[in-house]
């Protein structure tokens, strides 16, 4: 049975007049409050970010319990539960051969053994991990997600669960309610593993609020030097390091697609909306995505299908087109034993994008090549709309910094070192004027259009060399790996799409992951931590590493997103 891409469906037009009312909202001030002051005990002050218990998903999801959902493991991960990717785990779960008790486990294992390295999780939930587990195994079976352990980035909100953002001014925040993302996964079986790693307040990789690194690169456990991607450091280690099935993360400047790009997985930034952001410690209201890392295209459609959807608490979320069948548009199609794309798609390459020879070019056209000989895949390349580099760079970059400062002015006011090491961000969007504000929300606007009118009228999808573009405009982005360095570094690529169409995003990674092995491949374990054992119990980070290096307030500036 086929059907069409939603992007085919799309009206780019009403895409535009919908980003146009939500700069009109951050304009005015977006309905954005934050928890109350570090310190405080019971519940947040103030108005909350939305309503606990939107949109929860409770009872399962029917568009989750599709037969796609569920993959026959491969005879080598058979042997470890951590090596199984989620469809894998859910097709043993559903046929009785593993009890989400013992995959729980088996991650505790290994988070015993070693995240003492590799620094992934600001906090692990051991009791109650293994109390949902065991739960989950009474319980009649409820979708893919039933009984899988997932790490969750420690900006989403967690009910009775510290919820810091890795900073000094939320460091005592306890949630009265989950997140609607988290409720939604949770409602759907799955299971809160831990809360990872992040940037301070969601702008870097992740180090401690003074900006201690904490979390390395999988990849590299010993050198802290590798970039590990931000902010949503935490949870691509953890999902790399086999720390943990899947994860969440969110995305303002490459946040998801940039982790993923680093450690060798499928990260997958929804359209803006999509995701509710409802009980999610904000960045920006107009630029923040949540969305998942995930080990290939398949988990990562498990995943936003359980996250997606219109939530009340969040009008950013309201109004769009429904969900399209994400889970079938990321499984392979085969034609006489062959891969073929399961939609005709021009596919953009932007000027420069393959061009030299270093690794990377070297990589991206090895990526090319395979993907072209895809068929049903056609290569197209695509000029720059204009005043790209204009409209895409720093000068209108900026303009995210008001949006960031606005809902921390109280405590700008009173409490500047409860920022730490990425205070200098929030002074500058204090210190932008609303008239440069105004101008860049209009440049956003004039962007959008020519790249919708002028890009995609070329291509069905784009090849990106940098996030930042299409997180300004709001559209959907995924990356995922190509390749390695010399040295044993993961390289990966992102693509770019229209309005709400993740499915023919994910559509085009499936057909590539078929084809090739990258997403298999596995980093090598670290020494295993001295005198490791499984935590029990609810288990905090370790003390930071101070010989990793410090990030200082000016290089956070320079690489916040």
């Amino acid at each position: 049975m086929t059907f069409e891409p939603l992007d085919r469906t799309v009206d780019r037009r009403a895409f535009l007049a919908r980003t146009a009312a939500l700069a009109g909202a951050a304009t005015i001030g977006g309905a954005l409050t934050l928890p109350g002051a570090a310190g405080a005990t019971g519940p947040a002050t103030g108005t909350p970010l939305g309503r606990p218990g939107h949109g929860s998903g409770g009872g399962g999801n029917p568009a989750l319990d599709r037969p796609e959902a569920y993959v026959v493991p491969r005879p080598e991960a058979l042997a470890d539960p951590t090596e199984l990717t989620l469809a894998e785990a859910a097709w043993l779960i559903r046929a009785g051969r593993l009890t989400p008790e013992k995959l729980v486990e088996a991650y505790l294992a290994r988070i015993g053994a070693y995240d003492g390295t590799y620094q992934a999780f600001n906090l692990v939930l051991a009791d109650a991990a293994l109390a949902a587990a065991r739960a989950a195994g009474r319980r009649p079976r409820s979708g893919p997600l039933h009984g899988i352990p997932l790490a969750i980035k420690d900006n989403y909100w967690t009910e009775g669960v510290p919820t810091t953002a890795n900073s000094y001014l939320f460091r005592d925040f306890v949630p009265p309610y989950d997140a609607t993302a988290v409720a939604r996964l949770k409602g759907n079986g799955a299971i809160v593993l831990g809360k990872t790693q992040m940037g301070p307040l969601a702008t870097t990789r992740a180090t401690t609020p003074d900006g201690v690194i904490t979390t390395v690169n999988a990849w590299t456990p010993g050198d802290p030097a590798t970039d590990p991607g931000g902010s949503s450091t935490g949870t691509a280690t953890a999902v790399a390091g086999r720390l943990a099935t899947a994860g969440t993360g969110t995305q303002t400047g490459g946040s998801i697609t940039a982790p993923a790009n680093a450690q060798n997985l499928t990260g997958l930034k929804p359209t803006m909306g999509r995701v509710s952001l409802n009980g999610i410690i904000p960045l920006s209201y107009t630029r923040d995505h949540p969305g998942p890392l995930a080990r290939d295209a398949r988990d990562a459609a498990i995943m936003l299908t359980a996250m997606a959807g219109e939530d009340p608490a969040d009008p950013r979320s309201q109004g769009l087109p429904g969900v399209p069948r994400l889970i079938e548009a990321a499984t392979p199609v085969y034609e006489r034993r062959r891969v073929r794309l399961r939609w005709k798609t021009r596919i953009g390459v932007l000027p420069g994008y393959a061009t030299g020879t270093s690794a990377t070019a070297l990589a991206r056209q090895a990526f090319l090549a395979k993907l072209a000989a895809i068929p049903g895949a056609t290569l197209v390349d695509v000029p720059l709309p204009d005043e790209w580099d204009l409209l895409g760079g720093n000068t209108f970059n900026n303009v995210r910094l008001p949006e960031r400062t606005e809902p921390f002015l109280p405590y700008l006011r009173t409490d500047l070192r409860g920022f730490g090491v990425s205070v200098t961000g929030w002074l500058q969007g204090a210190l932008l004027g609303g008239p440069e504000f105004i101008t860049g929300q209009r440049a956003k606007l004039l962007f959008l259009e020519r790249v919708l009118d002028q890009l995609f009228d070329a291509c069905d999808v784009v090849v990106q060399t940098s996030p930042v573009p299409f997180d300004i405009i709001g559209l959907p982005e995924i990356g995922f790996p190509i390749g390695f360095s010399t040295a044993g570094v993961p390289i990966g690529t992102i693509l770019g799409g229209l309005p709400y169409g993740e499915d023919r995003l994910l559509s085009v990674v499936a057909a590539y992951q078929a084809v090739t092995d990258w997403q298999w491949r596995r980093p090598a374990n670290p020494p295993a931590t001295t005198a490791a054992r499984t935590p029990r119990g609810t288990m905090t980070a370790a003390e930071p590493d101070r010989t990793r290096g410090r990030l200082t307030a000016d290089q956070v500036a320079e690489l916040s997103q």
